[in-house]
């Protein structure tokens, strides 16, 4: 295996939202805490790690939260503080390197393999531990980060060991690492995803490594040559500095054609999801919503809708994908592909009682 000798750092802040409420108000430090909006509709943006052991997790109802962990401090987000952290933690990288992808307001990749400034070459190791060092001084918050040869890993490596942890992923050990992974472990395959490789019988790295790149193509598309890539430890992605949001989306392809509105709209949840997650993690919400449907016949049709009120969570974007599916869209065709896209990006807003009145 040949991987490209890149220094690729992936940092991750640590419970953002709910470690910022705690570090500006002590009352909270300690205790249970989730960062939402109040309401029927709110879910968790963030959860604390000691309302986590309660089983609360972000994207979470808010009020399965509050049954799971009925002492559970909640507060409103503050997104301008949020920004205001972030942008501390963007100088902090930026004293070590120009090459930063933001991911979010709490994440980003960077590429130090070539150093500045009086850095030089220097050890990616020792420089993940610098930076997650002056984010701390400067922000009283934690840092994880995960260091490796190129982005999956590097983004695998900063999920092994939170919080304020450093992993790092050395050429010799991703395989080792990699085959005993289940597949859901792996950045980018979704439960829905996860659940069609296990009915094609791969269930672990190993599993997916072996399998050859002509039938995970076969079966995802664009999608199966990257799942073949990431089982060999190969990411080819270079990190992409200023990179704007103009979209974000979801889409699953299915090996088993969908008959009818009630079997794609049974589809939808988890594409929602996928959705939410990429949206909270960048801190934004859409005012449109768009459908894509692709056919037995490979046959692509969209519909979108745009709201005056600017949508974050599932079960609004799942409320304006069922105004969108409709029989008459599907007019009795078998279909191949289901996908939701938000654009129309902006800051969050609390979530109204009902999206159509």
């Amino acid at each position: 295996m040949t991987l490209p000798v890149r220094k690729i750092i992936h940092v991750d802040m640590d419970a953002f939202y709910a470690s910022v409420e705690q570090r500006d108000q002590p009352s909270l430090r300690g205790r249970p805490l989730a960062v939402a909006w109040g309401g029927k509709r709110s879910v968790v943006l963030t959860a604390s790690y000691e309302a986590r052991p309660f089983g609360v997790r972000s994207a979470m109802p808010l009020y399965k939260a509050l049954e799971r962990c009925p002492q559970l401090l909640v507060v409103p987000p503050r997104f301008e503080a949020y920004r205001a952290v972030s942008e501390q933690i963007r100088q902090v990288f930026a004293a070590h390197t120009p090459l930063i992808e933001p991911l979010s307001l709490d994440e980003a990749y960077l590429d130090v393999s070539e150093g500045t400034g009086e850095q030089g070459r220097v050890s990616a190791t020792r420089t993940a531990q610098a930076i997650r060092a002056q984010i701390l001084a400067q922000t009283g918050l934690t840092a994880t980060a995960g260091v490796s040869v190129n982005k999956f890993l590097a983004k695998l490596a900063s999920g092994l060991n939170k919080p304020d942890g450093l992993t790092v992923i050395l050429p010799e050990q991703v395989q080792a690492l990699l085959d005993p992974l289940p597949v859901a472990a792996f950045h980018g395959v979704g439960p829905a995803t996860a659940a069609r490789l296990a009915w094609l019988g791969i269930q672990t790295g190993a599993d997916l490594r072996l399998a050859s790149e002509e039938l995970l193509c076969g079966q995802f598309g664009r999608l199966g040559q990257h799942l073949w890539q990431i089982a060999h430890g190969q990411d080819e992605r270079p990190v992409n500095p200023h990179r704007p949001h103009k979209s974000m989306g979801a889409e699953e392809t299915y090996a088993d054609d969908l008959r009818g509105v009630g079997e794609v709209y049974a589809a939808l949840p988890q594409i929602a999801e996928q959705v939410e997650r990429r949206l909270r993690r960048a801190g934004l919400a859409a005012h449109t919503v768009i459908l894509k449907i692709k056919f037995a016949d490979w046959q692509v049709v969209t519909r979108r809708l745009s709201l005056t009120y600017p949508v974050q969570d599932a079960a609004s974007l799942l409320e304006v994908a069922a105004r969108l599916l409709t029989p008459a869209l599907l007019s009795g065709r078998l279909v191949r592909l289901v996908g939701l896209t938000a654009t129309g990006l902006t800051e969050p807003k609390p979530p109204p009682p009902s999206l159509f009145g």
